[in-house]
């Protein structure tokens, strides 16, 4: 968390103009505009590129080229930033239950953050995307947190906890994560594990959330889901398609074409087939 970080252009590039005390106000503008700016994406691990997390490349990638990236990234960029406001910040690794079997023995794969403020522990996650969290959470198990797009809880698991979020009135787990600080070589061997991961799924993943709208990609389908609406779903068929909501809906400035299309075109020819 020692690396130097461009502090003006990445203001820049979320949008955000205030007070840069290290408060609970300023982390939760933070976490509501880094989201809404730079989304989740990983064209680079299903392009078959390497995922770097040193500052450098993140400020070239994600400030500068106008990209996103996915969570080792996203996350490893926001720590740095608010270590970089004289936050007390710690990395954490999570197992994604989102999408499996209760039962189903999930490893390490997502990054998450610990803030304090205080002397109070807030989990913060700039990185998960289909549901990228908006704003800090108390790190207070049983109680609802509202944020600008869901609500969520925290349960006890273990030595850590369990997040969940409240969807059509029913609970669903999200993650398990236990607040124990890990190495930027941990995270770095991760990175390049779950990028390896992507790349042989064709899991191509985008999301962008502002305000009470999100975006999700997830190989070809794409869902749209506004506060108090049904959820938006539109399947797509081609290498144009995907380009064109990669460039507009998630407003990423996408990589050269030779490279690009032949990895969406195994994304699409990968993907489930809808039932009639």
């Amino acid at each position: 968390m020692s690396e130097k970080v461009n502090i003006k252009a990445y203001f820049e590039r979320i949008g955000f103009a205030g007070s840069i005390a290290p408060s609970l106000a300023t982390l939760e503008q933070l976490a509501a505009l880094q989201p809404a700016a730079i989304p989740f994406e990983n064209l680079d691990p299903i392009i078959g590129l390497p995922v770097k997390l040193d500052q450098r490349s993140l400020e070239h990638k994600l400030l500068h080229n106008r990209r996103g990236g996915f969570c080792f990234e996203l996350n490893t960029l926001f720590m740095r930033v608010l270590a970089d406001l004289d936050y007390s910040v710690k990395p954490y690794t999570a197992r994604v239950l989102w999408g499996y079997p209760p039962d189903a023995e999930r490893p390490l794969s997502h990054m998450v953050l610990g803030v304090e403020i205080n002397n109070a522990p807030y989990l913060v996650d700039v990185g998960f995307g289909s549901f990228t969290l908006t704003a800090p959470l108390k790190m207070r198990p049983d109680i609802e947190q509202q944020t600008p797009n869901e609500t969520f809880r925290l349960l006890t698991d273990g030595e850590g906890f369990r997040l969940e979020v409240n969807l059509d009135e029913e609970w669903k787990p999200v993650y398990q994560f236990d607040p124990v600080e890990r190495s930027p070589e941990e995270l770095a061997d991760l990175s390049v594990e779950m990028a390896a991961d992507h790349h042989d799924n064709n899991l191509l993943g985008a999301s962008r959330a502002e305000k009470s709208v999100r975006y999700n990609l997830l190989r070809n389908r794409l869902t749209i889901h506004r506060a108090g609406e049904e959820r938006e779903r539109v399947v797509l068929e081609d290498v144009d398609g995907l380009k064109q909501v990669l460039a507009t809906t998630f407003e990423i400035n996408l990589p050269p074409s030779d490279v690009l299309d032949p990895a969406l075109a195994r994304v699409i020819e990968a993907a489930p087939v809808e039932a009639d």
